[in-house]
């Protein structure tokens, strides 16, 4: 587009081979950490979830940073039913719970909902959810008279850093990334920000008026096609 070669950064980490993809296409990938995850480790959560894992309940993840939390205190396979948004996240549910375990998956938290708000005799889910979850899902799925018990398993915590460069574009994943990303920083108005998720966007829209790209879809791969689909001209994300 305007220039032979791209630059931006990614407020996550990125495999290498999703790096790889974008240098095939003159796109360059550099990343820096702005929040890090920890699971709870107080007690009575850690009990309640081996406690869980005995019932049979129905359980909802919309972040891999809940499901690994999970699992890591599972000693036994639960007879668990599933909904949890795609991307990642389904992928770590389905290597541990086996895909049989996987009721409903989405894009989105709203999607999600309507997915558990369409199960049969559904009446109760388990919240699997970090200290800064969004009110959307258990908010929703209250209003359809569906009970929603809440469990805290992972904290996040801002790791804000000053970003020296001018970047092409830079790559939000949460809400909370951007947060920490403008407590430190500002941006030209020619820097391009790509998002996932309607609710992350509307997070960098509060901070400033930049140009920015919403991935509908969860995860690293998609956003970065999408950074390669604007920047070489092959999707129109006008």
């Amino acid at each position: 587009m305007k220039q032979n070669s791209i630059s931006i950064l990614s407020t996550r980490p990125l495999d290498e081979l999703l790096i790889s993809k974008a240098v095939h296409k003159s796109i360059f990938i550099e990343s820096a950490t702005f929040i890090e995850t920890e699971p709870v480790t107080a007690n009575d959560i850690i009990q309640q979830v081996k406690a869980l894992g005995a019932q049979n309940i129905c359980a909802v993840f919309t972040s891999m940073n809940a499901a690994d939390a999970v699992i890591g205190q599972l000693t036994e396979m639960p007879g668990w039913r599933i909904f949890c948004l795609g991307g990642v996240t389904k992928e770590h549910i389905t290597a541990f719970f086996g895909k049989e375990r996987l009721e409903g998956t989405a894009k989105n938290a709203s999607a999600l909902c309507e997915r558990i708000v369409a199960a049969k005799g559904l009446k109760e889910v388990v919240f699997f959810c970090g200290d800064h979850r969004l009110d959307e899902l258990p908010e929703t799925l209250r209003r359809h008279n569906i009970s929603v018990q809440e469990l805290i398993v992972y904290n996040t915590i801002q790791t804000p850093r000053y970003v020296e460069k001018d970047y092409d574009a830079i790559m939000f994943f949460s809400p909370s990334a951007v947060h920490s990303f403008f407590s430190l920083n500002t941006l030209p108005l020619s820097t391009v920000l790509f998002a996932i998720g309607k609710t992350t966007a509307a997070t960098v829209h509060t901070y400033c008026t930049n140009t920015v790209i919403t991935s509908e879809w969860p995860g690293k791969e998609h956003m970065v096609d999408l950074v390669i689909d604007y920047f070489t001209g092959t999707k129109d994300n006008s």
